[in-house]
């Protein structure tokens, strides 16, 4: 498979480490690019929900894949999110290629970018946060019973379906809260001069010029690999948004070294990568 080149590659909201992960549909993905900068836009493992009897292979595959990528030249940038915010304590560290960061400033051919998580908005997490630990585990139940029902769709030959994309669609609620993120994120990257603001979190990607008195700026959202298996691409001075179920990607495609090693073998490999 001949990997694309891209300059840019950002993903946000893996969740390694819970049920609704598609870990092997990301390290397919992974697999056929070979981007300059890798950004992961927070809540990549989830430690909020982490549970030692569920890490399986293909997540530390992903682990392992990612910090291939920094030894062969791609500088990996991991900005914190909310599920990861335990790593906030080591903002600022840089491990070889890999930077951990809260935020991160690009100037993309003369334009400004501006990426962050976008939690800071989010007033449910930063004021009550056993509820939104609360609503995590129930989201991820939530992805599992899906998980359940769309295995008989599938044998009765018929299309998949997202409960939690139904229900999110259905509550105004919701609706309001994607616009006003998006608004708010849009004003203040115009307030401060950014071209791009990019953003994760809300599990809702997105491409849209957004416009005020002030100016204008292209927010985007680089969405997540739990529902829609999303990503943002910079290459050739444009952005895109990439579906992986819009890929002809084969769905566990992988490096045969990383593909060959056992469980005990790919956390030895990550373990003492990141001790070098």
């Amino acid at each position: 498979m001949r990997k694309r080149k891209l300059e840019v590659v950002v993903i946000s909201d893996v969740h390694l480490g819970t049920f609704g992960c598609h870990a092997g549909e990301l390290l397919s993905y992974l697999n056929s690019i070979s981007p300059e900068k890798l950004i992961l836009n927070g809540d990549i493992i989830d430690i909020w929900q982490f549970r030692k009897r569920y890490f399986p292979k293909n997540h530390l595959q992903v682990i392992k894949k990612i910090i291939d990528l920094s030894t062969k030249g791609t500088e990996v940038y991991y900005i914190t999110g909310n599920h990861d915010e335990m790593l906030r304590k080591f903002s600022d560290v840089t491990m070889g290629n890999i930077h951990i960061l809260d935020k991160l400033t690009m100037n993309l051919d003369g334009k400004k970018a501006w990426v962050f998580h976008g939690d800071v908005f989010d007033a449910s997490i930063q004021h009550t946060k056993w509820i939104a630990k609360l609503g995590g585990w129930g989201y991820d139940f939530l992805i599992l019973i899906n998980r359940f029902i769309n295995w008989f769709l599938v044998k009765m030959g018929r299309e998949k379906y997202s409960l939690s994309k139904k229900i999110k669609s259905s509550v105004k609620k919701a609706l309001k809260y994607i616009a006003d993120f998006e608004k708010v994120a849009a004003d203040l990257a115009i307030e401060n001069g950014y071209k791009y603001v990019v953003c994760g979190h809300i599990h809702q990607p997105q491409m849209l010029r957004k416009v005020n008195k002030n100016g204008t700026c292209l927010y985007l959202n680089s969405g997540d690999w739990i529902e829609n298996l999303t990503a943002l691409e910079y290459h050739d001075k444009r952005w895109e948004l990439y579906h992986f179920n819009e890929d002809k990607l084969s769905p566990f495609y992988s490096d045969e070294d990383i593909k060959s090693m056992n469980y005990k073998e790919l956390l030895a490999a990550i373990t003492i990568t990141g001790k070098k």
